[in-house]
């Protein structure tokens, strides 16, 4: 799930998932930033859930996905949007 909150110069992009599904640790990762596991890492919030908040600047589309353990590449189906393999977001 996604939760966009705008700001004036920017918009902060909260990425959601359950607290346990996919188990162990999970990044989102995509051109915001550079594709690049563990930049983004999800942490356990008070309401059981895994979330993590980017903040990414003006209005614009970006693609990204989630990586879980072992290699477990998979997208956000709240996205709405996709770009081949990848799930786009629009700010």
């Amino acid at each position: 799930m996604l939760e966009r909150t705008l700001r004036k110069t920017h918009t902060e992009v909260t990425f959601i998932l359950p607290a346990d599904t996919p188990p162990g640790p999970v990044s989102v990762v995509g051109d915001f930033n550079d594709w690049q596991p563990g930049t983004h890492t999800l942490a356990l919030r008070k309401d059981g859930k895994r979330a993590v908040t980017v903040k990414l600047p003006g209005e614009n589309t970006y693609a990204f996905r989630y990586l879980a353990a072992g290699d477990y590449w998979f997208n956000d189906e709240s996205a709405g949007d996709h770009d081949g393999p990848n799930s786009r977001l629009h700010t």
